[in-house]
């Protein structure tokens, strides 16, 4: 019986890392409940979608490839929003809603003052409306992601400074 399950477990997580590359997600995380006292809690992740993409253009143009990198890293992680230390990030995968309910008024607002544990927008995950909560007290500058997006977990969504 450990054989089979044991050879279960092993198709099932093949199963998961097939899922994660078919719809280019970066992480899955289940538990399978076998009985009472016995689960199986895995997680199958992956880098994300950036080196996967850097690795063909090195291989199609490797003399420019050389050269670019340089000016690439320099720049990005002044545009890089995710960098930013007033970023709030999201805490997992799911789609963003930007306000309350269709036709509402959105949560907050470039400009706007928020307080901290105020809510900023809701990522639905799983059928579940998250609210995500400011991090801290601050104004909004910028708004990141836009309602109805897709985010992936660790995904930048507004800068509050």
């Amino acid at each position: 019986m450990t054989k089979t399950s044991h050879e279960a477990d092993v198709a099932f997580i093949q199963a998961l890392a097939e899922l994660l590359r078919e719809h280019d997600l970066t992480e899955l995380q289940v538990k399978r409940e076998y009985g009472e006292d016995d689960s199986l809690d895995v997680r199958v992740s992956r880098s994300g979608p950036a080196p996967v993409a850097a690795a063909p253009a090195a291989y199609a143009m490797p003399a420019p490839a050389a050269a670019a990198p340089a000016p690439v890293a320099d720049t990005a992680p002044a545009d890089d929003p995710a960098l930013h230390p007033g970023a709030v990030t999201s805490p997992m995968v799911g789609t963003v809603y930007l306000q309350p309910e269709p036709g509402s008024d959105a949560f907050v607002k470039v400009g706007d003052s928020v307080t901290e544990g105020q809510t900023l927008l809701i990522v639905e995950a799983m059928k579940t409306m998250n609210h995500i909560p400011a991090p801290r007290a601050g104004t909004v500058k910028r708004i990141l992601v836009e309602d109805g997006a897709p985010v992936e977990f660790g995904a930048p969504l507004m800068i509050i400074e």
